[in-house]
């Protein structure tokens, strides 16, 4: 019988599929694997999965002609000769469970997306702590612009891809790489980019050595021919890329030896121009319509793996500048009562900063007002102190219940307590309602909010009077 620590290559895997005519997925409305959903569907395999709940994912599934049970239920995989599971699906799970008895094909979401990648030249894993979704819809911007018809699968939905994934030849494939539970080492990339490096995911992580000790295997499955692209001025990403010992490219802000270098930066209204340098060369000039000084970190890897990949410097420009952002990443997504609302995907101390800063550098005059929703118990314990000094750049910090995801114990920590530990300008809500209602009773003209949170502090916004984000920020 397969265990749930059962992996599978390409090779297997491909032999599984030339018999398989149809294929389920176990927790099919995430993002990830909904996009694997949809690969498989038009590659016209019968294309099915479970759920708990329905979700704008989910309906776009089954309008293509996938069919989606909510719940889970052993009956729900009759017929199917292939089955496809997410980490977060325990072995217990009913369906899983089934498959394992009946012994069909039980393949890993990272398994099977390695698979999917194989056959293309240039395949691109952006990982990192941080940036993995920007960057990844970024470089597909630049590919997209120069012509390169890339096919993409990412942790975010873009406006220009309409979606988080797009089918396109089969000369790029660009995916973003996450470590959580290593599922990033059962990928293939020639081409793997780490943005950053830091603690994180420590209910899976013994700490930063171990987490140092994963990247350094992701980097060297791209070698001996491939390359690593890596950001210089990270000391973390420094110690991976002399461990690693393969073909790098670097980049950086303030590393005087990174190939690509952004110099004479600009910043108007929070949003950064540069010139883009290569071996202290100038390169092109780059003009960025998303803000923050983060991002010039993740132009800098676009233009790295572009430039690998054979596309110009004029080309490059134009697919950063017209790279305009993914769904919840500082994404205007409204106006009430004079005042600009975004939401943002931060859930980590270091995002939730830069994420800040550059909302403070937008000039609209108002306060910054932060509905932060904490990401995990586990997260929350292991980073409190870092999460109560994370919130500088905001004037008025609501903290919503904590958002559980995986397992129920508390460690100790609750939003009141991190409330509490960020100060007087934090205040607990124990309910939606009560933050819709504040905001509505508190927001003045120019004000800029933003809704933060990885779980479902989106549901907020429906609940708010919005009218559409158009035009210019006010103010």
């Amino acid at each position: 019988m397969l265990t749930e620590n059962t992996h599978f290559g390409p090779r297997r895997i491909g032999e599984w599929m030339k018999e398989a005519k149809s294929v389920f997925f176990i927790g099919i409305g995430g993002i990830n694997m909904s996009s694997l959903a949809h690969l498989t569907h038009v590659a016209s395999y019968r294309t099915g999965g479970s759920d708990r709940t329905e979700s704008e994912l989910t309906r776009r599934l089954e309008n293509e002609g996938i069919e989606i049970k909510y719940r889970h239920d052993a009956e729900n995989i009759a017929g199917y000769d292939v089955i496809v599971y997410t980490v977060a699906i325990p072995p217990e799970n009913p369906e899983y469970a089934a498959a394992a008895a009946a012994e069909l094909p039980l393949i890993s979401r990272a398994d099977y997306l390695g698979y999917l990648m194989t056959g293309y030249k240039n395949r691109i894993g952006i990982s990192g702590m941080h940036g993995k979704s920007t960057c990844t819809t970024m470089c597909a911007q630049v590919f997209m612009e120069a012509g390169a018809d890339p096919t993409v699968m990412s942790g975010a939905e873009m406006t220009s891809m309409n979606g988080a994934y797009r089918i396109g030849g089969t000369e790029n494939f660009i995916f973003e790489a996450c470590e959580y539970m290593d599922s990033f080492l059962d990928f293939n990339p020639n081409i793997a980019v780490v943005l950053n490096i830091e603690p994180e995911h420590l209910d899976y992580f013994s700490g930063i050595e171990q987490i140092k000790d994963s990247f350094v295997k992701f980097a060297r499955i791209a070698a001996p021919q491939g390359f690593l692209v890596a950001n210089a001025d990270d000391e973390k990403v420094r110690e991976v890329v002399s461990r690693a010992r393969m073909n790098t490219i670097t980049f950086g802000i303030h590393s005087p030896d990174a190939v690509f270098r952004a110099a004479n930066i600009v910043r108007e209204n929070g949003f950064c121009s540069f010139d883009l340098m290569k071996y202290d060369t100038f390169f092109c000039r780059a003009s960025l319509s998303v803000p923050g000084v983060h991002n010039v970190y993740n132009a800098l890897a676009a233009a790295a793996v572009a430039d690998l990949c054979g596309i110009g410097a004029d080309k490059i420009a134009a697919g950063l500048q017209a790279f305009t952002g993914a769904k919840r990443r500082l994404e205007r997504v409204g106006i009430m009562k004079g005042a600009v609302i975004f939401s943002d995907y931060a859930h980590h101390p270091t995002e939730i900063r830069a994420s800040l800063e550059s909302l403070a550098n937008m000039g609209t005059g108002g306060e910054l007002i932060c509905v932060f929703q904490p990401h995990t118990y586990s997260r929350t314990a292991a980073l409190f102190d870092d999460f109560a000094a994370a919130f500088g750049y905001a004037d008025r910090v609501l903290v919503t219940d904590i958002y559980a995801a995986r397992g129920s114990e508390d460690y100790g920590v609750s939003s009141k307590k991190l409330a509490a530990a960020i100060g007087d300008k934090a205040e607990y809500m124990d309910s939606m309602e009560k933050t819709a209602a504040f905001l509505v009773n508190h927001l003045l003209p120019g004000d800029k909010v933003v809704i933060m949170g990885a779980g479902d502090i989106d549901k907020l916004i429906p609940m708010l009077d919005l009218d559409p984000a158009e035009g210019d920020l006010p103010g």
